[in-house]
């Protein structure tokens, strides 16, 4: 069976991906190797450097801090964001390699018990955004908590819930929903308001009076401003907790944030609106090309778990995303995403490539040539140079791991350090994860 050339180009830029010597493996895939087990291998080379290294076992959870040759740095504190997404990955990981499964539900249970244990506010109910490094509340971190923070907690736990059917896992995963829809919730106008109080009353409004630096929330944002970023990552979180929950809250609250997401956010030629007022207005901003692949590839998660799987105007958002990050901030010299613009710029103005953005779009790409593959070859020429970026300027060959900025060019900018954070593994694993079904499902008849 010949594969349309769409699919014969992704193919041959695996063939590149599998072959690279830095990850300790080789596979001629075009003589019939076993495409899934190294794309396995790969992912599990990767891994290694994380688990159990990272696995604090004083204090709990993960450890958040690594040099670039994987050395051990001290952690300043506990950062409900990184912990969550470590927890994330070690389940999806469990899932995704059956032969390594109970190696990393320990991982992730281990993950959920810090969580449960540690960063929830075992007093007013929700979960803290940051404590101490020993675990405790300090009073020069503050103790306001996140909608973004509670969206990762309900992500992580409901992903070991689905994979491991623990009961932990799941309570923890209500527990945030609940906590967040009952004092986040915005009636009138739909989605969350994203910073609260510890107590669970929602911060709707800055005063115009205080400093500049006091009136912003966690994310950098006035308070009583909603977020492209904070609302993509619900939908992220509501979508894996509906695949482990049934219940009517969870699916309305699904549709209601991915409706937002699509019809709001999201505006024509591709583009996110970053933040709105508490109705929903746009507030000038730039161009995030990062958040806008990612978001292309959430949508149709989504979507899939609304059973919208084929869904047309879903479909049209999504494609528009990258579409429009293609046109306005791709480097088709070099290989990349830039990190941003404007919506009609000639060209981006902040060309550094980051490595979150640089995997979501490699995954977003490997969707939209599946499915639209058939169509047009500019899916899979463009995931050809994604990669080729990647593995030269991204991937570090001497230590292993992702960097987390280059230039345009791909040269390090930092001291190449692995993990701080908020530069945990799941935006990698993921899509590598996802990248490599998308193979199999183009995997030709034998």
């Amino acid at each position: 069976m010949r594969l349309p050339t769409a699919n014969r180009f992704l193919l041959a830029a695996m063939v590149a991906l599998v072959a690279w010597p830095a990850f300790g493996f080789q596979s001629d895939l075009a003589t019939g190797g076993d495409r899934a087990a190294t794309l396995r291998g790969l992912l599990g080379a990767e891994l290694a450097h994380w688990y159990p290294a990272s696995i604090d076992a004083d204090r709990g959870g993960f450890r958040q801090n690594f040099a670039r040759d994987w050395t051990v740095r001290p952690d300043e504190d506990a950062f409900l964001v990184y912990q969550a997404r470590m927890t994330w990955t070690a389940a999806a990981f469990a899932e995704f390699e059956p032969a390594r499964r109970a190696e990393f539900l320990d991982y992730a249970r281990h993950g959920v018990a810090f969580l449960d244990e540690v960063m929830r506010d075992e007093e007013h109910g929700g979960f803290h955004w940051i404590l101490d490094r020993d675990g405790k509340l300090d009073a020069a971190l503050g103790d306001e908590k996140h909608a973004y923070g509670l969206a990762f907690v309900i992500y992580a736990a409901s992903k070991v819930r689905a994979v491991g059917g623990d009961d932990r896992a799941l309570k923890v995963a209500r527990d945030a929903f609940d906590w967040l829809d009952a004092h986040a919730h915005d009636p009138e106008h739909g989605g969350y308001f994203e910073a609260i109080r510890r107590d669970g009353t929602a911060i709707t409004s800055y005063d115009p009076n205080s400093a500049i630096h006091k009136r912003a929330d966690r994310l950098g944002v006035y308070y009583g401003f909603k977020t492209m970023n904070s609302h993509i990552h619900l939908l992220e979180a509501f979508a894996q907790l509906a695949r482990v929950d049934d219940r009517t809250i969870v699916k309305d609250r699904l549709r209601e944030v991915f409706l937002l997401v699509r019809d709001r956010i999201a505006v024509e030629p591709g583009a996110l609106n970053l933040y709105m007022t508490r109705d929903w207005r746009a507030i000038p901003a730039h161009d995030s090309f990062g958040h806008d692949v990612e978001t292309a590839y959430l949508l149709v998660e989504a979507a899939e778990t609304l059973h919208m799987a084929d869904d047309a105007k879903t479909w049209k958002v999504a494609r528009g995303l990258l579409d429009h990050a293609l046109d306005w901030g791709w480097d088709d010299q070099h290989g990349g995403f830039y990190d941003k613009g404007d919506a009609f710029a000639t060209a981006a103005y902040d060309l550094k490539k980051v490595w979150w953005t640089e995997a979501e779009g490699l995954n977003a790409l490997a969707v939209m040539n599946h499915k639209y593959g058939q169509e047009t070859d500019r899916y899979a020429r463009a995931f050809a140079k994604q990669w080729t970026f990647i593995k030269r300027r991204m991937l570090d060959p001497e230590h292993g791991g992702w960097f987390a900025e280059t230039d345009r060019a791909g040269e390090l900018l930092g001291d190449g350090a692995k993990a701080n954070k908020w530069k945990a593994n799941y935006h990698t694993a993921r899509a590598l994860m996802n990248v490599s079904r998308l193979l199999d499902a183009a995997e030709p008849t034998r």
